[in-house]
């Protein structure tokens, strides 16, 4: 999807996107080798040019940072095929108070699609872990984390590195019509959890913490197992989600019909 996304150039958006596509530019390639493009003027399309060319490299170096500030945060979305194999998805428990409130990180839920880990307050949860976790990363994958679990752990943890494109399922969701929560989206989207934690929630994780911090062994077990299960359905509802965006531009029509 990216390389047919001219939304990349500064002063193109959806709209001028999808008159591109209609005219037969459906990739960087057809737009750099176009000769003329009447309803773009010429000293443009040779900034364009330059621009599709240096993105082309960066793409071909994965070069995810330069996307992540290049591409608008709303359609980091666009990256998540090109990056699938180097994906974190990530979630968090709290303590139930926001951080200047008292309020801290309990659990950080880490998945790549193969192997699930939990970063557990007082044990190996810091700033060090974290940010080594993410550096071995090209795109992060959160529910809601624009707005809750980024802010919050930028908060307790100061120096934990967010660079890379991030796509945000809750607002993807939104952009489709879909409201509600990871649990309501994870019914309608039929993606069933382990029945010891099915139909827990946040108030569920904080309770299980404060006993946890008191010794209790299975209540840390369930925790971390709810937390995993938060984070391990991310990767099907981003797919999900991922497949729906795209529909959504248009392009797949003129693929089909054999456009480029």
């Amino acid at each position: 999807m990216i390389r047919n996304s001219f939304s990349i150039l500064n002063g193109i958006g959806e709209k001028l996107e999808r008159r591109l596509w209609r005219t037969g530019i459906l990739t960087w390639d057809d737009f750099i080798h176009a000769g003329d493009i009447h309803f773009i003027c010429p000293d443009r399309k040779v900034l364009f040019d330059s621009s599709l060319v240096t993105a082309s490299r960066k793409l071909e170096e994965r070069d995810a940072l330069f996307f992540a500030r290049s591409l608008r945060r709303r359609e980091h979305w666009r990256l998540f095929e090109t990056f699938r194999d180097s994906v974190l998805y990530l979630d968090i428990e709290t303590n139930g108070y926001q951080p200047d409130r008292g309020g801290y990180v309990t659990v950080v839920g880490l998945y790549d699609g193969f192997d699930a880990k939990c970063l557990v307050a007082g044990e190996n949860l810091t700033a060090d872990n974290l940010n080594r976790e993410l550096s071995q990363y090209k795109y992060l994958v959160t529910f809601y984390g624009t707005s809750f679990d980024i802010p919050f752990l930028q908060k307790t943890f100061p120096g934990v590195k967010f660079d890379i494109p991030h796509f945000d399922l809750c607002f993807a969701a939104k952009r489709l019509g879909i409201n509600g929560g990871l649990k309501k989206i994870e019914t309608l989207f039929n993606i069933e959890r382990d029945h010891e934690v099915k139909g827990m929630d946040g108030y569920d994780a904080v309770r299980l913490w404060e006993l946890a911090k008191r010794g209790k062994e299975e209540a840390r077990r369930l925790l971390l197992s709810y937390n995993r299960e938060d984070t391990v359905n991310l990767q099907r509802i981003a797919g999900i989600l991922y497949d729906r965006l795209k529909q959504s531009t248009g392009i797949e029509e003129h693929l089909v019909c054999g456009l480029g």
